[in-house]
């Protein structure tokens, strides 16, 4: 990877585009510190220093932001509005019949569905952004601070409109950097903004576990953490690598006097085809019930039972719900990603057929076998590995901002992986030295 980048670096046209890239990065970053009108930042900073990481049901969101989340900048929101409404137009595609004639459509209905992601981006940002403020206003965002209801001191309908529009306008503009990067730098740019969003929170979570810690002034618990991370990295590392490739073999076919065909090719099918949405998925279903309990009044059973059972990470009842969420929504996103009747109908349709297995319904029964059954195993490892945090808070007595969290570590290696092969890729294209040398 390190060789990778060192010829990138070298290579001129490359330079420029990492260079453009490490700029928006820094554009980025600065805004995720700037506040927005009508917040008393004072207040805000102490409430940050009194939680001490305990973020309850908006650490996800604030992870995603790079903790711009807690601070209230014009960055709060980061990426999340443009990721979930990624996810809906994605999941829409397969029940609305005209989004899928777009997707079907090659650039041009790739670009209209791009156009719709956006507008829901604009709409979502407005809609969080209304929540994120009604919050702050009511004290609820940092609960437990002595001065959490201070944080927004104007409570006039013009300065909640204004902080709306503002962090509206820096949900826009990340979606604009992401697509700058995309465009003009490396690729993959909301990617990369997520991929940075996360590794900014690394130093300061692992720093606290280092104070916090008992052994050696610390250094052991963090030395422990260091070390139980770089094992997940590989581990995920092994197995987002990991595919079953089905073979593929192309009939020869005489046009005129001239054969096509005849060759033999695989389809990838990815232990992990689902990636880290699962977890995603299964982190904002259970963030709903504890959102609604802090939001209502009284005591009710209801309420108790919630927050006994489904705002504390070590709880069995957490953990198993967690789990089970997270296997349902592999199958689920799994199932709707992948249609094996329509690859079997595009095999069938340019004559490939796989050895042993007859061409049409045969072909999608066994594709849907072979998914159902390397589906089983990458939701279990998607599982197990959203469940380390949960291992850290029974075995470190750490808080729930562990920095090597499943999400975290799923993104981070998912991105970093695509990112190398995309400048591998590219110093191919530059340095392609051919069969005689």
């Amino acid at each position: 990877m390190l060789t990778a980048f060192a010829r990138a670096f070298r290579t001129p046209d490359l330079r420029k585009k990492l260079l453009f890239t490490l700029g928006i990065i820094v554009v980025y970053r600065v805004g995720t510190h700037i506040p927005i009108p009508g917040v008393d930042y004072t207040s805000v900073q102490r409430c940050v220093d009194e939680a001490s990481g305990q973020q309850g049901i908006f650490g996800l969101v604030n992870m995603f932001s790079g903790g711009a989340l807690l601070q209230i900048t014009i960055f709060a929101l980061g990426i999340m509005p443009y990721i979930t409404a990624s996810i809906i137009l994605q999941l829409l595609t397969v029940v609305i019949p005209r989004l899928e004639a777009l997707k079907k459509e090659g650039q041009a209905g790739t670009a209209k569905i791009t156009q719709y992601t956006r507008y829901l981006t604009v709409a979502l940002a407005i809609l969080q952004g209304t929540g994120l403020v009604a919050t702050a206003r009511s004290g609820a965002l940092f609960s437990g601070c002595s001065v959490a209801s201070s944080i927004v001191p104007d409570r006039a309908i013009f300065t909640t409109i204004v902080m709306v529009v503002c962090m509206t306008a820096g949900t826009a503009m990340v979606m604009w950097l992401g697509e700058l990067i995309t465009d003009r730098g490396i690729g993959n740019g909301m990617s990369i903004l997520m991929f940075i969003s996360i590794a900014a929170t690394f130093p300061s979570a692992l720093w606290a576990i280092k104070k916090q810690g008992t052994l050696a002034g610390g250094w052991i618990e963090f030395g422990t953490v260091v070390l139980v991370g770089l094992v997940m990295v590989g581990l995920v590392v092994f197995v987002e690598q990991a595919q079953r490739r089905i073979p593929v073999q192309y009939a020869k076919r005489m046009i005129g006097r001239r054969s096509y065909g005849g060759t033999s090719t695989y389809i990838p099918l990815k232990v992990n085809q689902a990636g880290v949405i699962p977890v995603i998925f299964a982190s904002s279903l259970l963030y709903i019930p504890a959102l609604v309990a802090q939001f209502s009044s009284g005591t009710s059973s209801w309420k108790t039972w919630i927050e006994t059972n489904l705002t504390k990470g070590d709880h069995p009842i957490y953990i198993v719900t967690y789990f089970l969420l997270i296997v349902f929504f592999a199958f689920f996103y799994v199932a709707i990603s992948f249609n094996p009747e329509e690859v079997a109908d595009n095999m069938k349709k340019y004559g490939g057929f796989i050895p042993g297995i007859r061409a049409g319904r045969p072909t999608a029964e066994y594709l849907s076998y072979v998914l159902n059954r390397i589906t089983w195993p990458g939701s279990l490892y998607l599982g197990l590995i959203a469940l380390v945090p949960t291992m850290a808070l029974v075995g470190f007595n750490a808080n729930q901002n562990f920095p090597f969290g499943g999400t975290s570590i799923l993104i981070i290696v998912g991105v970093g992986l695509e990112t190398v092969k995309q400048i591998e890729s590219q110093l191919q294209q530059r340095n392609y030295e051919g069969f005689l040398r």
